[in-house]
């Protein structure tokens, strides 16, 4: 791996004004305590409106990028650093923006039949008693272009759909996706290669913004019990998925199995939480690589970026 001074000035790009922005300020934290600790001359960002004005004066060699949400994780800083010419990690434009709207990565996912529930998008020209009659029910509502779980609900019958759509318009386009009952894997993908899967297990409904950020009672199996082949197939799978959609550098793919063994991809992830309850630095724990290795490792993939 590069030498720490290599680098130069990073800034650790964190806050923004998305609603995880309180995620990505825990993120961006230990990431640069991680940096520094690795011997990395980081220094936090709290990104506001004004980034366009601030980040040029700033003189950062590089960012890791740590913003979760829109305006951070779907192409427009993306964009605003390829103007500023700053080497950044992470995925470019163009596969920022598609990650980050699920229905469009799941469009580029069926072009190469792979594995998805079924799924449509929800707007004012459909019948909610239409979409009920196509998936079936529970079915699981989540906006298009929000993560960390946000909004994501599982739907039992026709009025708690229809309770959950008028309460969730504020998050933009709305999508239905058939509910997989089976188990939740998710594998990190770090510089073209997949980390350890790990299957998660929660007493909630799904692994939600609560099981993710807030409860210490979702269990991390690592390994995940599947057999070596079924876990290099869902490495595989998970690898393939990342790369269709042009994503780059770092990122989690997450998916769910049935009860037949049958796998179905879920989203992915291009710039994944960093805390203490995140996954990336779980699985790259079980490898032996731990937190300081782990953020420097992410951003010497910005090493070579054409800005």
């Amino acid at each position: 791996m590069s030498a720490t001074s290599e680098f130069g000035k990073v800034g650790v790009l964190m806050g923004g004004w998305s609603v995880e922005r309180e995620v990505s300020l825990t993120s961006g934290a230990m990431v640069c305590a991680g940096l520094r600790e690795a011997g990395i001359d980081a220094h936090t960002l709290d990104v506001g409106r004004d980034i366009a004005e601030v980040l040029p004066t700033q003189n950062f060699d590089r960012v890791f990028n740590i913003l979760h949400g829109k305006g951070g994780e779907d192409g427009v800083m993306q964009g605003l650093l390829d103007i500023l010419q700053i080497p950044y990690t992470g995925s470019g434009v163009t596969a920022s923006a598609v990650a980050m709207n699920k229905l469009l990565t799941k469009q580029i996912w069926q072009s190469y039949d792979l594995p998805m529930a079924a799924h449509r998008l929800i707007d004012e020209s459909h019948e909610l008693q239409e979409v009920v009659d196509e998936l079936g029910l529970p079915l699981i509502l989540k906006p298009v272009s929000e993560g960390s779980s946000v909004g994501v609900c599982k739907i039992n019958s026709l009025d708690e759909l229809e309770a959950a759509v008028a309460e969730h318009q504020h998050l933009g386009e709305l999508m239905a996706e058939a509910f997989v009952d089976g188990e939740e894997y998710t594998i990190a993908i770090l510089a073209g290669e997949a980390l350890p899967v790990i299957r998660l297990e929660t007493d909630n409904v799904f692994y939600d913004y609560e099981a993710k950020y807030l409860t210490d009672d979702t269990s991390y199996h690592i390994p995940c019990g599947l057999s070596e082949t079924e876990e290099q197939q869902i490495q595989s799978l998970a690898l393939k998925a990342f790369a269709v959609v042009g994503a780059s550098g770092w990122g989690r793919v997450d998916l769910m199995r049935d009860r037949t063994g049958k796998n179905y991809l879920i989203e992915l992830n291009t710039q994944p939480g960093m805390t203490d309850h995140s996954l990336v630095p779980k699985a790259a724990a079980a490898v032996g690589m731990g937190y300081p290795e782990l953020v420097s490792n992410i951003l010497a993939t910005s090493i070579g970026r054409e800005c």
